[in-house]
């Protein structure tokens, strides 16, 4: 199992437009401040599926060198987590994509000439694609309806992805994200700045501690952080392009 970190930025993405922050400047200069919107690639020897297809995505997917995938899981319903799914046009018909009904209702609404194959997943039901399982959970993120995050199984190893979310996740979410390998947790701005939709780096590594995860890397990122080369060496910060073998 590889999993690619397509776009770490927040809704904006960085460098923001208008802003010459320092960090903003770095990602200007093509520093690792550069952020774009949500998307996580994930391969196995059987094929490619996109978690969140976020604005960027063409860009991301030239650069990455991804030529098809075999299906989209969203998370929820918000812009800068689906609006790129319109980049396949004319490029890949009928993709297969997968999440709650009321998410693909809302997103159905904007990207119904795309035609997609939609197949509704219950929550903490297990299905398979590409030889991998997934598994979509509960979590909170105002004031989007029914966000959730995603737990990816292969040959006994397990990812847990959070999406938008804040600190205070279900506890029948909590039960099964226990013990990843990997956790990637959105943490949306360090803790000096006030956020409620999202997790700060505090809230997100309290999370990883209780979950008892292995390894644990930061996503959604804002330009609130300093330029990545300084805030990585306190924070576990990701960067676009960012890869990790399972």
């Amino acid at each position: 199992m590889r999993i690619t970190l397509l776009g770490t930025g927040d809704a904006t993405g960085t460098p923001v437009i208008g802003c010459n922050c320092p960090t903003c400047q770095d990602g200007h200069r093509g520093g690792r401040s550069q952020r774009t919107r949500s998307a996580i690639l994930v391969e196995s020897d059987k094929g490619a599926v996109l978690i969140d297809t976020g604005p960027d995505l063409r860009t991301q997917m030239l650069k990455n060198n991804i030529g098809r995938i075999d299906g989209v899981i969203w998370t929820h319903g918000h812009y800068d987590h689906f609006a790129g799914f319109a980049e396949f046009h004319r490029v890949q018909y009928n993709v297969d994509v997968y999440g709650l009904g009321e998410t693909l209702d809302y997103i159905f609404e904007y990207l119904k000439f795309m035609h997609p194959k939609r197949h509704n997943i219950p929550l903490y039901k297990p299905f398979n694609l590409i030889g991998l399982e997934f598994t979509l959970f509960e979590v909170v993120h105002p004031p989007s309806k029914k966000p959730v995050g995603v737990i990816i199984r292969h040959a006994g190893k397990k990812v847990v992805i959070t999406g938008d979310c804040q600190r205070n996740i279900p506890q029948e979410s909590m039960q099964h994200i226990m013990n990843p390998d990997l956790l990637i947790a959105d943490a949306i701005v360090p803790p000096t700045v006030g956020v409620k939709k999202h997790m700060n780096t505090d809230e997100a590594m309290d999370l990883a501690r209780e979950t008892g995860a292995k390894d644990v890397v930061f996503t959604h990122l804002s330009h609130f952080f300093k330029p990545h080369a300084e805030a990585v060496e306190v924070y576990p910060l990701a960067y676009d392009g960012m890869v990790f073998e399972l």
